[in-house]
């Protein structure tokens, strides 16, 4: 292993850089223009609703507006990882569940 390198992933820049790229993508997606603070309200079917709008709305996604809105959902939850409290992420699953709702698809397990 080169003396520079590290398991962080981030090309050796050390964990707790206030620069990182999933923040920025979440600020600053090329697909969707998200409400500010989206994922941080408390109102699963909110979050689903500001999601739809912003996926029907956008003219460069790349796929269908249900899988631009729930790929930038689970981008959200998997890359805040373990520093997204239980409540949060429970809300965030909440949300998958509402958009499903909204967009007429089937919940998962069911």
């Amino acid at each position: 292993m080169a003396a520079n390198t590290s398991r962080t992933g981030q090309g050796g820049k050390a964990r707790g850089h206030s620069s990182r790229w999933s923040g920025k993508v979440t600020r600053t997606s090329d697909a969707l223009d998200l409400e500010p603070d989206v994922f941080n309200g408390d109102n699963p079917k909110a979050i689903a609703q500001s999601l739809k709008r912003s996926a029907e709305s956008s003219k460069r996604r790349k796929s269908g507006p249900f899988r631009s809105a729930m790929s930038m959902l689970t981008f959200y939850i998997n890359r805040a990882g373990r520093n997204l409290p239980k409540s949060r992420v429970r809300i965030l699953e909440e949300a998958k569940d509402a958009l499903r709702d909204l967009y007429n698809r089937p919940r998962r397990g069911a």
